[in-house]
């Protein structure tokens, strides 16, 4: 042991002085660690999305938004689903056998779904990224053939879908509307971005 005496306001001001440099190590490593972290957009830009379909009525569509695309989930009338085999013999794909957008396998029929009244499709052109619009309506209309059965219309360079989101013969898309993964949770609440596989 050392004869000489303990100087307490030494040791007073070297311990406070290695306090504070510890807090402040923590309070620059918290954030600097933390930027690590993805942030709450780059999580909810890769997450899966909840969507209660429970108030969607027949002949309604509505538009979530997942990974920054907006995904239509639409509730087709029993006439719609009629539709759809009589616009099969001038579709491009309509088995959805292409895979530059690889259709699930779960909607790989013809009506391209899970549930054959409810149609879950990303809402963007397969030719260049427009957002083609809703043509539910029958009958001859401008820039459609005198026998449209309903569906979507790329005004941009006018491809033409059906109410399952497949592209007819001879139009500039190339391929069906992209049918993301998605599955039921409950009879009204749909997952979208993941299903059974995932």
């Amino acid at each position: 042991m050392s004869d000489t005496p303990v100087d307490t306001s030494k040791r007073t001001w070297l311990i406070a002085s290695g306090c504070a440099g510890a807090a402040g190590g923590v309070a620059v490593a918290v954030p600097f660690v933390s930027s690590f972290q993805p942030s709450e957009k780059a999580k909810a830009a890769g997450a899966a999305v909840e969507v209660d379909i429970s108030a969607l009525q027949p002949g309604e569509k509505l538009t979530v938004e997942w990974r920054g695309k907006p995904v239509w989930i639409m509730k087709r009338t029993p006439k719609q689903l009629e539709s759809l085999a009589q616009t099969e013999p001038q579709l491009a794909d309509p088995k959805s056998d292409r895979n530059t957008y690889p259709t699930p396998e779960y909607a790989k029929n013809q009506h391209r779904s899970i549930k054959p009244e409810v149609f879950v499709g990303v809402g963007i052109c397969t030719h260049l990224g427009c957002s083609p619009g809703d043509k539910f309506q029958t009958g001859p209309q401008p820039s459609l053939p005198d026998d449209w059965h309903g569906g979507f219309l790329c005004a941009c360079h006018g491809s033409t879908f059906d109410v399952a989101g497949r592209v007819f013969k001879n139009k500039p898309a190339p391929d069906n509307l992209e049918v993301p993964p998605h599955m039921y949770l409950s009879d009204t609440l749909l997952l979208i971005g993941e299903d059974k596989k995932a």
